[in-house]
């Protein structure tokens, strides 16, 4: 009997349904069903767990020149991310670390567990010049992970200490937990968090960001921040035509209604090996939409699954990204949004931090 291709299957909390090697590896693995496979997708079977290590970065603030992009310099305390959103454009990234941007790149995660302290020598440089440091450009700063490891805390607590301005983007509630950091931040002018907010369905939403915070979660902590005086605006991001994009109007909605200044969006992006991850969830989990939303898809980004092209990569271009920029341009005038890049943090007020001395110091 001719042996036929094991189907991918969805894990419970998880986002991938894979782990297919990465651009960079010279080996591929090709599964199999031999006839054992109903024993094989048990569901006692362990799911995935997540494996973090730890790392000893030699840097942690990154610069950006990208034109598309507002800010030019950027921290990240973790690689991987545990909310294992299918749609981020991050999960690449983990083939430069020999690992898999399917399920490895939520269940294999590293923590740069010397962040403050590079962090402190980074900013304490003679060469250093003041810019706001963007928290969670790449993987979210408040991932479930960070409970434990308190990371993004200790970079918080770096940045107040010397008035160093910083953004902050999230699709999680912890962010709460450090208001007695931000606020005071907030009232020198220090300090905006942006919230990602791209749907109000729970059930979708459970399938494309398993383990984020629930949407009606993520609008309560806008509501928590915005009254403990943080400047909050709102994300919604990505925009997946014929999927999420329904709810950009509810979404902004209710974010002002909770608070927020600021909106802005971006459409969905598929770099590299983030294309056939992205199609093999649409077949899992959106199987009868998937042609539609593939389309779309292409027709946003000039026949193609992505064009990297910077004028066009963050909102892509074509009729249906026309109607969606004006959508979203009459929602934020009814709701009175500013833009995400209109507030200016204040850069007069930084104080280089002074790194530790055996001799301690004298004035």
């Amino acid at each position: 009997m001719a042996e036929s291709f094991l189907p991918p299957q969805a894990h419970k909390g998880r986002g991938a349904a894979s782990n297919p090697e990465g651009r960079f590896e010279s080996i591929r693995h090709h599964a199999e069903d031999d006839g054992w496979q109903s024993l094989l997708l048990d569901e006692a079977a362990p799911r995935p767990r997540t494996e973090v290590t730890e790392e000893r970065a030699r840097s942690v603030i990154t610069h950006n020149d990208s034109p598309d992009i507002h800010f030019n310099q950027a921290l990240n305390p973790y690689r991987g991310c545990e909310h294992g959103c299918i749609y981020c454009f991050a999960r690449p990234s983990h083939s430069y670390l020999n690992l898999s941007p399917g399920l490895d790149f939520e269940t294999k995660l590293r923590a740069k567990s010397n962040l403050a302290e590079v962090l402190r020598h980074e900013l304490s440089r003679r060469s250093y010049v003041v810019s706001p440091i963007n928290i969670g450009s790449n993987t979210d700063p408040y991932q479930p992970i960070e409970r434990r490891w308190k990371l993004t805390r200790a970079a918080l607590e770096v940045l107040a200490e010397c008035h160093h301005p910083c953004t902050i983007v999230t699709k999680n509630a912890m962010v709460e937990r450090d208001l007695d950091i931000l606020a005071p931040m907030a009232r020198e002018n220090l300090v905006q968090v942006l919230v990602s907010v791209n749907s109000l369905d729970n059930h979708l939403a459970a399938k494309l960001e398993p383990r984020a915070s629930a949407p009606h979660r993520r609008i309560k902590a806008i509501r928590t921040l915005a009254d403990a005086g943080v400047p909050v605006g709102v994300l919604v991001a990505p925009i997946i035509p014929a999927l999420n994009d329904r709810d950009m109007e509810a979404v902004l909605e209710q974010a002002a209604d909770a608070g927020a200044r600021s909106a802005g969006f971006t459409t969905l992006r598929l770099p590299y090996e983030l294309k056939a991850l992205f199609r093999e969830w649409l077949a899992l989990h959106a199987p009868q939409r998937a042609a539609h939303v593939m389309s779309l898809v292409q027709q946003m980004h000039g026949g193609r699954d992505y064009d990297s092209n910077f004028a066009t990569r963050m909102h892509g271009q074509g009729v249906f990204a026309e109607l969606i920029r004006r959508r979203f341009d009459v929602a934020c005038r009814k709701h009175g949004f500013g833009r995400v890049r209109e507030l200016q943090l204040d850069t007069a007020k930084f104080v280089p931090p002074r790194e530790p001395s055996p001799q301690g110091q004298l004035f």
